[in-house]
């Protein structure tokens, strides 16, 4: 039975410059001020080094960028977040969107990587990469040649109510036009293979 863990309170933040919109949250009301400071400074940490990926890729003049996020998982102690980062430069052909997945543990503050969320041993990357590759067959999704659609260790997610979202970036295995492309795999189908007490296991676990 899951234990109950109230909410973290999540504050919309808004910054701007000429060309530069940014809205990010910021955490507040922790029982661990220290677990709420890293959380706060790994946010903003991510979203500096999306401006300096954004950097090396729209390498035009002008650039507007637009930041924002979209919290996914508030729950049972677990926060699990996206940010998003769409920046175009002038006499590029097109934006170039940026997206990052952050998940924390709220009452200490740590940042889970993928690996993290599986038990060592248990073959976690083939199984998620099998289920990848399921998608793009069933989902009927075009795919670049020489891609490389495996799942790597610190591969991006997020978690979303009951289910683990693998992502990639832009380009990575699929079209342009596609944009990025999710992954959602159930968290009632990884419980096997599932790290015990970690976010997996606690958002499968029953209510009652």
């Amino acid at each position: 039975m899951a234990q109950y863990v109230p909410p973290a309170n999540i504050r919309t933040l808004t910054y701007t410059t000429p060309g530069v919109v940014i809205h990010y949250p910021q955490v507040s009301g922790l029982a661990n001020p220290r677990a709420q400071e890293a959380i706060n400074q790994r946010i903003l940490l991510q979203l500096h080094e999306m401006e300096r990926m954004q950097q090396q890729v729209q390498t035009g003049t002008n650039p507007q960028t637009t930041v924002t996020f979209e919290i996914k998982t508030n729950e049972r102690g677990i926060l699990s977040l996206v940010l998003t980062n769409y920046t175009y430069s002038e006499h590029m052909a097109h934006g170039y969107t940026i997206a990052k997945g952050l998940t924390f543990n709220i009452a200490n503050g740590h940042a889970y990587a993928l690996h993290e969320l599986f038990r060592p041993g248990s073959n976690y990357q083939a199984v998620l990469t099998a289920e990848v590759q399921r998608q793009l067959q069933e989902r009927n999704l075009p795919v670049l040649e020489d891609s490389d659609a495996t799942v790597s260790s610190d591969q991006d997610f997020y978690l979303a109510d009951k289910a683990l979202v693998i992502f990639y970036p832009l380009y990575a295995i699929t079209p342009y036009y596609v944009g990025i492309p999710m992954f959602p795999i159930s968290v009632y189908d990884l419980q096997d293979i599932a790290t015990e007490n970690g976010p997996i296991s606690l958002l499968s676990a029953n209510i009652a």
